[in-house]
């Protein structure tokens, strides 16, 4: 593989993933597409598709091996992420990659109230542990899953109370990746907080989803026993219904408030907020 592009990128089969791949293509660079399943992987130009697995760390090694620069996308949610994730990072080290950029969370530390978010904080610190250059993404809520989160009846809940957020759209997260991906050496050790423009409620959100596809959206305000009922009958387990909740109770603790420069700085363009984003959505 050391012949092989020394840029890598994970999850091009996923959203994020593939934004960043298909970006990078487009601007002529050349990468490795690691992947768990090659017959998934994206058509690009000068992409060369390897399969590897967060979680099997000698096909990761030999993935990895001439790489020296990697965007590591977190994993899809499981019990098991963590582990999934730090070997990995090992498998990284361990191939000689020089300079991880990892999609991190905004507001990620041992004891955030987003349950996943403590996972992406002891990330961070493996990955500070091993040796590598890096630089940290730290995506807020992503703007494209509010669309989602209002069941069948039009029905945003959860006990977020009046909090706010400064939710991202995924299409600026990947833009700002780009940027330090093709010039990694100037973002070494950074840590960017990445937000849409301005921060939102789940209310006002509502109320923007409503003009935005017509359809109509509120919000209800759970208690904390209600949300937790109401998931119940999902069948999910504890740590699944977790952090279903604990989305809602971060957003009401405060602690995914706070527009940043930070996409801008990266990608010298204005961050999409909800309005901007649905507008482009329903032109695509």
């Amino acid at each position: 593989m050391a012949t092989a592009p020394t840029l890598a990128v994970t999850g091009s089969t996923g959203h994020l993933g593939g934004l960043v791949a298909r970006q990078l293509a487009s601007a002529g660079n050349p990468q490795r597409l690691l992947v768990r399943d090659i017959g998934r992987a994206p058509e690009l130009a000068d992409a060369v598709p390897v399969a590897a697995a967060y979680a099997d760390p000698v096909p990761a090694r030999a993935a990895l091996d001439g790489v020296k620069t990697l965007l590591m996308v977190s994993a899809s949610e499981t019990e098991d992420r963590l582990q999934q994730h730090c070997t990995f990072v090992d498998a990284a080290a361990a191939a000689g990659v020089q300079h991880i950029v990892y999609t991190s969370f905004f507001g990620a530390a041992a004891d955030c109230t987003f349950t996943l978010g403590r996972d992406h904080f002891a990330t961070e610190e493996r990955i500070k542990a091993s040796g590598m250059d890096y630089t940290f993404l730290r995506d807020n809520f992503y703007l494209d899953f509010l669309p989602l989160l209002a069941g069948e009846d039009g029905v945003i809940r959860g006990p977020a109370g009046d909090g706010i957020m400064a939710a991202v759209a995924r299409a600026d997260v990947a833009r700002s990746a780009v940027t330090v991906l093709r010039d990694p050496a100037l973002h070494k050790g950074r840590t960017y907080d990445l937000t849409g423009p301005e921060d939102i409620s789940l209310a006002a959100a509502a109320d923007l989803l409503t003009a935005g596809t017509g359809r109509s959206i509120t919000f209800h305000r759970e208690t904390l026993e209600e949300a937790y009922a109401s998931r119940a009958s999902y069948g999910a387990p504890p740590w699944q219904v977790d952090a279903w909740v604990s989305t809602y109770t971060a957003i009401a603790a405060g602690e995914l408030a706070g527009p940043t420069s930070a996409v801008h700085e990266l990608t010298g363009r204005e961050p999409l907020g909800l309005a901007q984003f649905l507008a482009e959505s329903h032109t695509i």
